[in-house]
């Protein structure tokens, strides 16, 4: 049997099918239920049919192509996942919208409260709803950008079992995911059980295995390029007015850094996942006024982010003049006689005959005996990559009950409670303190210190100098574990007061809700210890945090006129909530919207609402951390404070020691360090928000149906820290000067002047959280289904389109030369994942006796980079055309019972735009693409086969 021609797009909620005689329905977005009301708010609907004809093995990989949605972090990001992935609406943040199951909360990940969405069971999905424009007072805070509502299958019967295999035509990134579902009735049709299990398997894809991946390339240059954490070893001499030089490919000298190491193809473009899956739900009447119902679900998953292999990052080493593997040449150079080619410029650090005898002194206690400190940029690709792997597990119980108050008022009552847990494991790293000891030695064979079974190292050889003795020495792994609980527990009255205005009665939901959260972050003491785990960026100290809230809301539907000329309809829709958080005290959040339909075909929505949302314990208690992203240029670097004495002074002020003025450089992987953390003292966030549409369903044209709204978001107070390039405006563009905070702020790497460097000892920029900063969308949607009959198919055609008009942050919402940064259209370092301002998605189907085709086309606009920044990089990275995707899919009905649908993902084998890897922040500019937002898989094929009994 041939799908539904009216079924298999992304709809709005206002277009879908209507109820049964009789039936109530529950919209996203409200408490009310009712057979004839329909809401205010927009809501874009994702079919479960939709979904098998994408071929999504996971909720994010399909949220993510919706136009208006932003990428977040998900399965193409790899440097910057935590083993989770998130939905951001309308780029405003993941932290804003507000992911449910069935219209209730589920537990959040970790400590900033967002959902893993990852742990949503596609194949048990009758539909996402994605709602914009805020819903807070009917959720609750989180929801100023929206809500993400996840609804299962209710009342199944029967077996259904499916098992999906994917493929790249470069015959990697193989996945599978295989799904039951069993459900039946009993009591006489009184209750209903459904138990679904599921399993998916997805392999890793190597930006090496691309063209476009194989090298990093600088976006400044445009050459093939790298890290200054090389091999052979990259070496300075803190103090002293050397630059950075590098061992020579003979191992004998120090000669200008000529082999930046290639990190691009150790890493991934898509992270592996495993996942089993648990999910059970059950319902009873009691007797015809008491239904008691439950829902339970278990997720298990492992994945891993795969990043380039560790070495000492710029670390500064005591290095004994007797270390065995310093070769005598090297040797030379670093004391500063040799004057040829010395790292200590004019004034040796020790004389010839010092330096000799210093060679030969082995023992410590020696007077001879001699270290001098080096700042070593030495790869350990010996090791392998960097190797994080996540494992999840989450489970969340919901149990209650409802009935009818009275025949127009029904009840309902329940509790929920959820826990999750994410243990992360490291391998590949070494430890900085054993490195330390290692390079201590003065003999080949055993250190000075020969504690742990210290193992001496080579840091001057070529790659293979590093053996696995050494290897299982420095790399003992390192882990820590996140975690959250979520309590919850709501009870509301809803339905209609028996009367009204006009032939409809008066709608009415009222109800209190409690919600107790607290969250973990634990680490072992090498994580939790700032630089000690190479290439870890970020320490990870222990936080611990909790909030409770308590809530009463209420919404009213007031159909104010039925039936009449001019207004076949006229509703007013009320709703309001006061929240008392025990961290930032009460506060209130309202709506008021309406709909006017003046002919039975057109209707006219609209609503204003009033959000707040509360700081996540992240945001309150987070210790202070340093770590890295992207960034360009530094204006200390190069010879430009050698002449400018005010820029000087300011480098000097920013703990850059006088002897490293005009050798300061920009990493060139294009990092930074960054140091982020919580802020106590934050209040809520207010937005306002508001929405204006319409819903076309002509007679004169069956089977057609448009709406369109356009949506406006103004967030003050946000909660937010500054960007990169407003940290470096604030200091060198306003006021520079030595004594401004601004730039002082800033504190440098205290051996060599740079902004990398290792974290314990180089915060680099402060990006602390704030309640300074504002945030401001707006834009419209638009939505286009037509259905009809053919005569030799059925034809359905639908239509999704966004329209961005601005997405604009500014740092200080008080201070009026605070840059209000626009993001729409641009990426940059300052803009984190892309966000076009025209996209859209259109579906062409035909449907067969016992086939249907379905063409799916995905649209893109063209980008550019941020007009302030653009000067920085080649003209040829500058710009990202529009990009066309089609994905074609065929569903073949074998027979009643078994049905085999095949796909085609990126029909025409589109190439991500090459721009560079240092163009835009870490987590989003990756092999230098943008892989979230454009396809840097390829061409790749999907087949399901279902078995429905």
């Amino acid at each position: 049997m041939a799908q539904d021609s009216d079924e298999g797009g992304i709809e709005s909620a206002a277009t879908a099918d209507a109820p049964a005689p009789g039936q109530s329905i529950v919209v996203t977005g409200s408490r009310i239920q009712n057979p004839n009301l329909e809401q205010a708010s927009p809501v874009a609907v994702v079919t479960a049919e939709e979904l098998s004809l994408q071929q999504a093995n996971t909720a994010e990989e399909s949220l993510r192509q919706i136009p208006g949605l932003v990428p977040s972090v998900g399965s193409n990001v790899n440097n910057g996942n935590g083993g989770s992935t998130y939905v951001n609406l309308r780029g405003l943040g993941a932290n804003r919208n507000l992911v449910l199951l069935n219209g209730t909360r589920l537990v959040p990940q970790g400590l900033n409260g967002l959902t893993n969405i990852d742990v949503i069971p596609v194949a048990l999905l009758e539909r996402m709803d994605v709602l914009t424009g805020g819903a807070g007072a009917t959720y609750g805070a989180d929801a100023i950008s929206g809500v993400v509502n996840f609804v299962t299958k209710r009342d199944f019967e029967g077996v259904d079992i499916s098992a999906t295999n994917q493929i790249t035509e470069e015959g990697d990134g193989y996945t599978f995911r295989g799904d039951m579902i069993v459900g039946g009735n009993f009591g006489d049709g009184r209750g209903n059980a459904v138990f679904a299990v599921g399993y998916t398997n997805r392999e890793a894809i190597f930006q090496g295995d691309r063209s476009y991946g194989v090298n990093n390339i600088s976006s400044i240059t445009g050459a093939a390029g790298g890290s200054s954490t090389a091999i052979p070893s990259v070496i300075t001499v803190p103090g002293t007015t050397s630059g950075t030089l590098q061992v020579s490919p003979d191992g004998t000298s120090l000669v200008p850094f000529y082999a930046p190491f290639n990190f691009n193809p150790q890493n991934i473009y898509q992270t592996p996942l495993e996942q089993y899956r648990l999910y059970g739900s059950s319902r009873y009447e009691i007797n015809d006024a008491i239904e008691v119902f439950a829902e339970g679900m278990f997720v298990q998953s492992t994945t891993s982010t795969i990043i380039a292999s560790s070495g000492t990052f710029r670390n500064v080493l005591d290095t004994p003049l007797s270390n065995p593997f310093l070769p005598g040449g090297i040797r030379n150079q670093i004391c500063g006689f040799d004057t040829d080619a010395d790292l200590a410029g004019t004034q040796p650090l020790f004389s010839q005959a010092e330096c000799d005898a210093a060679a030969l002194a082995t023992d410590p206690n020696d007077p001879a005996y001699r270290t001098v400190g080096i700042d070593y940029g030495r790869r350990f690709i010996e090791f392998g990559p960097r190797l994080s792997e996540y494992r999840t597990r989450l489970f969340q119980i919901k149990a209650g009950a409802r009935g009818a108050l009275v025949s127009n008022l029904d009840w309902e009552i329940f509790g929920a409670y959820g826990e999750s847990e994410n243990v992360q494991r490291q391998s590949g790293n070494g430890t900085l303190s054993r490195l330390q000891q290692s390079v201590l030695a003065t003999n080949p064979n055993t250190c000075l210190d020969d504690s742990n079974g210290c193992v001496p190292i080579d840091l001057f050889g070529p790659q293979g100098s590093i053996t696995p003795a050494v290897q299982s020495f420095l790399d003992v792994g390192n882990s820590g574990t996140e975690g959250a609980a979520l309590s919850q527990v709501q009870a509301f009255i809803s339905g209609d007061v028996g009367f009204g205005i006009s032939a409809e009665p008066i709608a009415i939901a009222l109800g209190a809700e409690y919600r107790d959260y607290s969250a973990f972050s634990r680490s072992d003491l090498l994580s939790q210890t700032p630089g000690e785990v190479l290439g870890n960026g970020a320490a990870s100290p222990d936080v611990e945090g909790a909030y409770d809230v308590k809530e009463v809301f209420g919404e009213l539907v007031v159909p104010l006129v039925s039936g009449a000329a001019f207004a076949d309809e006229l509703t007013l829709e009320l709703a309001g909530r006061i929240s008392d958080y025990s961290t930032t005290g009460t506060e209130y959040t309202w709506k008021a919207g309406g709909s006017w339909s003046p002919v039975p075909s057109l209707q006219i929505r609209g609503g204003y609402q009033r959000v707040t949302r509360a700081p996540n314990i992240s945001e309150l208690f987070a210790v202070p951390v340093t770590g890295l992203d992207n960034f360009d240029t530094d204006p200390c670097a190069g010879a430009a404070p050698t002449t400018d004495a005010n820029l000087r002074a300011i480098c000097l002020a920013q703990g850059a020691p006088a002897t490293s003025i005009g050798s300061i450089i920009v990493d060139p992987a294009g990092q930074v360090n960054v140091t982020t953390g919580g802020n106590p003292n934050l209040a809520a966030e207010k937005a306002n928000t508001w929405t204006i549409g319409a819903v076309f369903q002509p007679v004169f044209a069956p089977g057609l149906s448009m709406t369109i709204d356009y949506y406006n978001i103004k967030l003050n107070d946000a909660i937010t820290s500054p960007t990169i390039g407003d940290v470096f405006s604030a200091c060198f563009d306003n006021n520079p000067s030595p004594t401004n905070p601004a730039c002082t702020s800033i504190r440098r790497n205290p051996a060599t002047g740079n902004l990398f460097g290792n974290v314990g000892t180089t915060p680099g920029l402060p990006l602390v959280l704030t309640n300074q900063g504002q945030i401001f969308t707006d834009g419209i949607d638009l939505v286009a289904n037509y259905s009809t009959d053919l005569g030799f198919a059925g034809l359905d055609l639908g239509f999704f389109g966004n329209w961005t008009n601005r997405s604009r942050f500014k740092a200080n919402q008080d201070d009026p030369a605070s840059l209000n940064r626009d993001c729409v259209g641009y990426y940059s370092i300052n803009c984190a994942s892309i966000q076009p301002e025209f996209s859209f998605t259109q579906r062409t189907t035909l449907s067969f006796d016992e086939v249907d085709l379905s063409l799916r086309w995905r649209f893109i606009d063209a980008v550019e980079v941020e007009p302030l920044v653009a000067d920085t990089f080649l003209e040829e990275f500058r710009t990202i055309p529009s990009e066309h995707y089609f994905d074609l899919t065929a569903v073949f009905n074998v027979t009643d019972s078994f049905a085999l649908t095949a796909a085609v993902i990126n029909l025409f084998d589109n190439e991500p735009k090459v721009v560079g890897s240092n163009i835009g922040s870490t987590s989003y500019n990756s092999g230098n693409v943008f892989p979230s937002t454009y396809d840097a898989l390829g061409r790749r094929y999907s087949v399901t086969a279902r078995m429905t009994f």
